[in-house]
């Protein structure tokens, strides 16, 4: 059982919130909710549509090397 598994839909609703957010960084993330990077790529891989899943890659990936803070 993931740490996922464990959340209700309220709080997957949030924490997807905050990831799309470009102001919330994973580490917020892992503070407010206790998981990690790679748990909230699985949670937004399975939330979210194919497209909109790669497009946020995409962005997080492109903006991460230029933001110090971003994701």
């Amino acid at each position: 059982m993931t740490k996922t598994s464990q959340l209700g839909p309220e709080h997957i609703s949030d924490i997807v919130q905050m990831a799309l957010s470009d102001h919330v960084s994973f580490a917020t993330i892992q503070a407010e909710y206790g998981i990690g990077e790679k748990d909230v790529k699985a949670l937004m891989r399975n939330t979210l549509k194919r497209g909109s899943y790669q497009t946020w890659r995409k962005r997080v990936r492109d903006f991460g090397d230029r933001r110090e803070t971003y994701k």
